[in-house]
């Protein structure tokens, strides 16, 4: 096994016996660089050999990996750089020049990519196998949720672990396989996709693309068998022209991020008629919650299915109890593979994560998922909807308020309200309205030109509507329930 590849870059292949001795070499100079035990560091890259390897290397340096979208803007990584505590950011030279003075906090050092590879190699030694516990902190993965800025779930050794271990177990990865990376690294869902293929021994080709042939291209070139992607992709997918060559390897297709459709399942299908299909749901907090076994997915394309293995999914009601089957409840995930909490951030942690549920078998700590579903009367779950107004587009987790805040700093409104809207594509379009500020003029120009400054690509308004006013409800906030029945397509 030691001589199968494990990685597949543009530079070239690194086998399991490369993987290990680059991992140890990583991990030795990562440990001489920040020595302190659990101090956590960050990486914003692209997809390559640093940021593959350094959620096994920071954790057997003993430190605690922070990795950072590379679609973000210097706003945001300044924010995950001093809510966690950084100090190392590790990034190459075109987004270390993206940063401004203040953006990266004291205590906080900065270092290029290719600069750290270099000194590794110059130094040399090797790091042992960690010794650290299951329960240890080994990242912080940071994610949007309804309201201000991105959060870090807190996940420990034994999450990444067991995560998986579970998918190896329930997609059937084999030696054999080759998955093709698409999604990001910082997404618990793209990571885990190294993980668990390398837990099965197989080979990870990851892929920053940027149109739907890209992916086409590389399913090609390297016979790929398994890829993962969310709900809008796939759209983009099933509308390129797919040769054999292309398609024939693919036995394993898997989704999250939103619900495929029956006509989505449909067009599946016909271009793959050999692959497995697996729609899968999911949230950080908790890595993976469900899976539909494939056999099921033509009956009931819109299921999420049930629990994968390591987690235990419940649907409690308003008064704390099973619902029965048909009745909505709160989804809520038990088991080992629960986060352990929000870094740094007490209260939302005691909101979302409590103590499980009486009817647990499990018990311990909980993730209360704010997400709406219904167990139908053969365990198959479906998903209603969210409590909060948090967007998903194009699998991303967007705050509302980050958007809100961001077009507030321009100057240029004095209101502003980011709302989620049904997309085919994307599932959901971010729209935003505003009211203009006093004495301003509906520059729609000028603000999309500000937040395109602020904002990632993935968080920019598809629209935004100018109003003279906002409606109001009772309480005198937003109405943003009488804004979505305005804009609805």
């Amino acid at each position: 096994m030691d001589g199968d590849p494990a990685l597949v870059l543009r530079t070239g292949v690194i086998t399991y016996k490369d993987l290990k001795e680059r991992i140890s070499l990583l991990s030795a100079k990562l440990s001489t660089l920040v020595p302190q035990r659990g101090a956590r560091i960050a990486s914003w890259a692209a997809k390559g050999e640093l940021t593959c390897l350094m959620p096994l290397a920071a954790a057997r340096a003993g430190l605690v990996h922070v990795p950072v979208n590379p679609l973000l803007r210097r706003s945001q990584v300044a924010h995950i750089l001093a809510d966690s505590g950084a100090r190392m950011l590790i990034a190459n030279q075109g987004r270390l020049a993206s940063l401004e003075d203040g953006d990266v906090p004291e205590g906080c050092a900065v270092m290029e990519e290719a600069h750290l590879w270099k000194q590794a190699e110059e130094q040399g030694g090797h790091m042992p196998p960690s010794k650290a516990q299951g329960s240890d902190l080994a990242a912080i993965l940071y994610t949007s949720g309804s309201t201000g800025l991105a959060k870090g779930v807190m996940v420990s050794h034994a999450n990444l672990w067991l995560g998986a271990v579970s998918v190896t177990h329930y997609l059937g990865l084999e030696r054999s396989d080759v998955v093709l990376g698409v999604l990001p690294l910082s997404f618990d869902y793209g990571q885990n996709q190294l993980l668990s293929a390398w837990y099965a021994g197989a080979s990870v080709v990851p892929l920053d693309y940027l149109t739907p042939r890209d992916v086409l291209k590389a399913c090609e070139r390297h016979g790929v068998t398994t890829l993962a992607a969310v709900p809008p992709l796939w759209l983009q997918l099933v509308d390129s022209d797919w040769g054999e060559a292309a398609a024939a390897p693919l036995r394993r297709l898997t989704n999250s991020g939103g619900a495929l459709t029956a006509d989505l399942v449909k067009k599946l299908r016909a271009i793959f008629p050999q692959a497995r299909i697996f729609p899968m749901y999911g949230l950080t907090e908790a890595f993976r919650s469900t899976y539909l076994d494939p056999a099921l997915v033509d009956g009931h394309p819109t299921s999420m299915g049930t629990a994968i293995p390591f987690a235990e999914v419940l649907v409690i009601g308003d008064d704390g109890q099973i619902c029965a089957a048909g009745e909505e409840g709160e989804l809520v995930h038990c088991g080992p593979l629960v986060a352990q909490g929000y870094w740094n951030d007490p209260q939302r942690t005691a909101e979302r994560f409590r103590p499980a549920p009486e009817a647990s078998e499990y018990g311990g700590m909980a993730v209360w998922s704010g997400d709406r579903v219904v167990r139908d009367e053969d365990g198959l779950l479906y998903f209603v909807g969210r409590r909060d107004a948090m967007i998903k587009s194009a699998g991303n987790r967007i705050s509302p308020q980050e958007i809100e805040d961001a077009a507030l700093a321009t100057g240029l409104v004095a209101e502003a309200a980011a709302l989620g809207v049904p997309d085919r594509m994307l599932g959901q379009a971010v729209h935003l309205v505003v009211r203009a500020a006093t004495g301003g003029q509906n520059t729609r120009e000028e603000l999309a030109k500000a937040l395109a400054k602020e904002l990632p690509n993935f968080m920019q308004p598809k629209q935004i509507h100018w109003r003279e006013a906002l409606p109001l409800n009772p309480n005198g906030k937003i109405d943003r329930a009488a804004l979505a029945r305005e804009i609805a397509p």
